[in-house]
C-alpha cells in the first residue's frame, strides 16, 4: 500500500556539519578503523547490525567501553526467541555505567515542579545520596534479588532511589502516585516487595493530593513489606510513628557511606515494569542490567545523538517506560532535565518555558502533547529562548504530518524532529531516527540498529511498502528475561510469539517505505477492516482530529458473523462546539477524502471523553469488546485508566446496541 506522501521532498535535511558531528558517524568511523567494516549508507549499516548480531552488539560493548567486573567472551550464546542468552559469564552493574561520567563541570539532574521550584543535583551529591540510601537499604536487610518498590513522582529522589536499589543488586519497580489503590496493588502484589519507598502526596494541575491514607492501605495489603521510607512533599506535619518500621527520607540519605556497587550477572533482573493492564492483571515484565545498558546506550547515543554536552528532557510520569528511558541520558553523561506536574498547567507553554530556562538540547514528549499545543495555538518561541534546542522527539502514538509540520513552523525550521516507536515490553525502540538522514513528514527515519524489524502478512511473509504486522525476527539484548511468576514462560510466549513462532509480534501495523523509513498505523488488534480493505485507526484519527472543532476521537469496527460490520465514531468536541448535522457532514466528507468511502463510519456520536490508559493510549480494543457484549469487568480495569468515569457512557451505549442486535 503506497502513500502519496512518499513523493514529497524532505521536511529536513542534515547539514554536512551535523553529519560530521553525529555520534553515529563517529561509530561508523570506529568500525572502519577497528573492525575493517565500511558501509555505503545507513541501510547497509542496519543490515549488518541485524545479520551479524554478535558482531554488532560486541562492537557496541567495545566502542562504549561498558564497565564490567569480568571481561566479555561470547556475545550471543543462544539466539532462540524467547530464551536468547547474551554475554554469558559477564558480571556488571547498571550503576557503574552511570557514575563513570561523574564530573564537577555540569549537574547530573536539573528539575522543576509545577509550582516553579527549580533544583539541581550535582554528580558528587547524587553519588553521595545513592551511597547513603544504599547503605540504609542494606541495614534494612535488602540483598541481591529483593524487590524494592516506589510510589513516587518524577523528582530527583526517585532517581536516587532507583540507583540505590540497582547498586545493591535488588530489583526496582515503581508506580506514580496518581495511580489508585487497585492499580498499584495489582502490580506490587505480584512481586512481593520487601521495602516500600513512598511520597506522602503530590501536586498536579494546581491541586495537592494527600496519599497517606492510601499508603496505609497499601501496607495492609502488602504483607511482604518489612520497611518503609517516607518522603514528605506536602506542607503538613508528620507523626514519626504514623507508619510502622518507617524511616524518614532525610534520615535514609543522611549518611556518608561510600557507594558500594554489587556486581551481578549480565542477565540479572534490574527492574519490573508493567503493561498497560487494560485487561486482567498487568504483565510484570522483567529486564536485565546488561540488556538495558546496551539498548539504552545504543539508542541514546546512536539514535538520539546524546552525549555529555547535552541537556536531555523527555516529559514523562514515573509510571511510564519513558521515565526509565529518560535515565539513559545518565548512562551517556548527559544532564537529565525532569519536570514534575501537568504539562498543560497553567497552560500548554509550561514545558516550553522549562526547556528554554534549562537550556534543553533534546526535548521529547508524547505525540498528544504536540497536537495539544497545535490546537491551543501555542507559540513556543514567544515564551522561551529555544536557541539551544537542536532536536524534538515524539512517541506514545503516531505523530501525524500536521504535528511534524507544527514543530517546524512554530519551534524552528532547522530543528531535527525524531519520532520513535517501541514499547514497555523491551524498554527500547524498533523504529526511530538518526541525525544523518532526511526527515519526511509523518514518517520515522529508519529501523533501529540491532532491531530486525519487518512487516509480515498473516502467513509470515515479509512485505515491501505494504502495511503488515510489526515483527522483530531476531533477538535483542533488552527483550524481557521473563514475566514474574510466569510458569514455563507461558504468558510471555502468548504475548509475543503466538502468531509467528520464534518471531516477536509487537501488535502494531507497520509499513517500511521504499527509502527505508517507517510509518506506524496504530495497533493491529484495533484495525479497521471494511470491505476487505484494512486501515490503521491512526489514519482516521489524523483526518478527523485535524478539524478545529474536534478535540479527540475513537473509532471501533464491530464485525458480526454473516453480516456487514458496524463502525461507530465517537468524538469529543472543543468547548463551544457541538456535533451538529453540518459538522457531522464535514467529518464524513473529510474521512471520505482522506481514506475512502468504505471507511466513513456508520454513525457518529458526541461523547465527553475518550477512555484512555494511564499512559495515554486510546482504549480501542476494550471499547470494541464492550460494544460486542463483553462484561465491563472482563475487558477493562478502571484503576489502570486515566479517566475511568468515561466508560459509563460506553456501558450504556453498549447495552442499547446489544439489545438491538438481539432483537435483530
Amino acid at each position: 500500500m503506497g502513500n502519496s506522501a512518499d513523493a514529497l521532498q524532505p521536511a529536513w535535511q542534515p547539514s554536512a556539519a551535523t553529519i560530521r558531528a553525529a555520534k553515529i558517524t563517529a561509530f561508523t568511523e570506529w568500525l572502519a578503523a577497528e573492525r575493517g567494516l565500511r558501509f555505503a549508507d545507513y541501510d547497509a549499516l542496519w543490515r549488518w547490525s541485524v545479520d551479524d548480531l554478535e558482531g554488532f552488539w560486541g562492537a557496541v560493548w567495545d566502542y562504549f567501553a561498558i564497565p564490567a567486573a569480568t571481561p566479555r567472551t561470547r556475545v550471543l550464546a543462544d539466539a532462540r526467541m524467547p530464551g536468547a542468552q547474551w554475554f554469558p559469564g559477564v558480571t556488571m552493574n547498571y550503576v557503574d555505567q552511570v557514575f563513570r561520567h561523574a564530573t564537577a563541570l555540569r549537574p547530573a539532574i536539573v528539575a522543576r515542579n509545577e509550582a516553579g521550584v527549580d533544583r539541581e543535583l550535582g554528580w558528587a551529591e547524587l553519588q553521595r545520596q545513592v551511597g547513603a540510601l544504599a547503605a540504609s537499604l542494606r541495614a534494612m536487610g535488602v540483598t541481591r534479588g529483593d524487590r524494592v518498590v516506589a510510589y513516587l513522582p518524577n523528582i530527583p529522589e526517585t532517581i536516587v532511589a532507583f540507583l540505590a536499589v540497582a547498586s545493591r543488586g535488588a530489583i526496582w519497580s515503581a508506580c506514580s502516585p496518581d495511580m489508585g489503590r487497585i492499580a498499584v496493588l495489582d502490580r506490587f502484589r505480584q512481586i512481593a516487595p520487601k521495602v516500600l519507598i513512598a511520597v506522602d502526596g503530590y501536586r498536579y494541575g494546581g491541586k495537592t493530593y494527600d496519599r497517606r491514607e492510601l499508603i496505609h492501605e497499601l501496607l495492609a495489603e502488602l504483607p511482604s513489606v518489612d520497611h518503609m521510607v517516607l518522603l514528605p512533599c506536602l506542607d503538613t506535619a508528620h507523626d514519626p510513628a504514623e507508619f510502622a518500621h518507617c524511616t524518614p527520607w532525610d534520615a535514609a540519605i543522611a549518611g556518608a557511606a561510600p557507594l558500594r556497587v554489587e556486581q551481578v550477572p549480565f542477565d540479572h533482573p534490574l527492574w519490573v515494569v508493567y503493561s498497560s493492564g487494560t485487561t486482567g492483571l498487568p504483565k510484570p515484565i522483567v529486564h536485565a542490567h546488561g540488556g538495558i545498558v546496551l539498548e539504552h546506550v545504543k539508542m541514546g547515543a546512536l539514535h538520539l545523538d546524546l552525549g555529555p554536552e547535552d541537556c536531555f528532557h523527555w516529559y514523562s510520569s514515573s509510571g511510564w517506560i519513558m521515565w526509565n528511558c529518560q535515565l539513559s541520558g545518565l548512562l551517556l553523561g548527559s544532564t537529565i532535565c525532569i519536570y514534575d506536574g501537568n504539562p498543560g498547567w497553567p497552560d500548554w507553554n509550561a514545558l516550553w518555558r522549562f526547556v528554554g530556562a534549562t537550556g534543553v538540547t533534546f526535548f521529547g514528549a508524547g505525540a498528544a502533547f504536540f497536537l495539544s499545543c497545535l490546537k491551543a495555538h501555542v507559540e513556543p518561541n514567544q515564551v522561551a529562548d529555544l536557541s539551544r534546542l537542536r532536536a524534538v522527539g515524539s512517541t506514545g502514538s503516531p505523530l501525524p504530518p500536521d504535528g511534524h509540520q507544527w514543530i517546524y513552523d512554530h519551534v524552528r525550521r532547522d530543528i531535527w524532529v525524531d519520532p520513535i516507536s517501541g514499547g514497555t515490553d523491551f524498554a527500547g525502540c524498533f523504529v526511530a531516527g538518526v541525525p544523518t538522514l532526511p526527515v519526511y513528514l509523518g514518517e520515522m527515519q529508519c529501523r533501529c540498529l540491532g532491531a530486525k524489524v519487518e512487516a509480515f502478512d498473516e502467513a509470515g511473509r515479509a512485505l515491501s511498502d505494504e502495511v503488515g504486522e510489526l515483527v522483530c525476527s531476531a533477538p535483542m539484548p533488552s527483550m524481557p528475561l521473563k514475566f514474574w511468576n510466569d510458569a514455563e514462560d507461558r504468558r510471555y510466549r502468548e504475548s509475543y510469539f503466538d502468531m509467528y513462532p520464534g518471531v516477536w509480534r509487537h501488535g502494531d501495523w507497520l509499513r517500511i517505505t521504499p527509502r527505508g523509513g517507517a510509518i506506524i498505523y496504530g495497533r493491529s488488534d484495533a484495525t479497521i477492516n471494511r470491505h476487505g480493505i484494512r486501515m490503521g485507526t491512526s489514519e482516521l484519527y489524523r483526518a478527523v482530529e485535524e478539524l478545529p472543532e474536534v478535540m479527540d476521537s475513537l473509532v471501533v469496527d464491530l464485525e458480526f458473523l454473516g453480516r456487514e460490520s458496524y463502525m461507530p465514531l465517537f468524538v469529543v468536541m472543543r468547548p463551544g462546539h457541538d456535533l451538529t448535522p453540518q459538522v457531522e457532514a464535514v467529518i464524513r466528507e473529510r474521512i471520505k477524502l482522506a481514506l475512502s468511502a468504505r471507511h466513513v463510519p456508520n454513525e457518529i456520536f458526541q461523547v465527553a471523553e475518550i477512555p484512555r490508559t494511564l499512559s495515554g493510549k486510546k482504549m480501542e480494543l476494550p471499547v470494541k469488546k464492550l460494544l460486542l457484549g463483553h462484561a465491563l469487568e472482563k475487558i477493562a480495569n478502571p484503576d489502570a485508566m486515566a479517566n475511568p468515569a468515561s466508560l459509563q457512557w460506553f456501558v450504556e451505549f453498549a447495552a442499547r446496541r446489544v439489545a438491538t442486535e438481539r432483537a435483530a
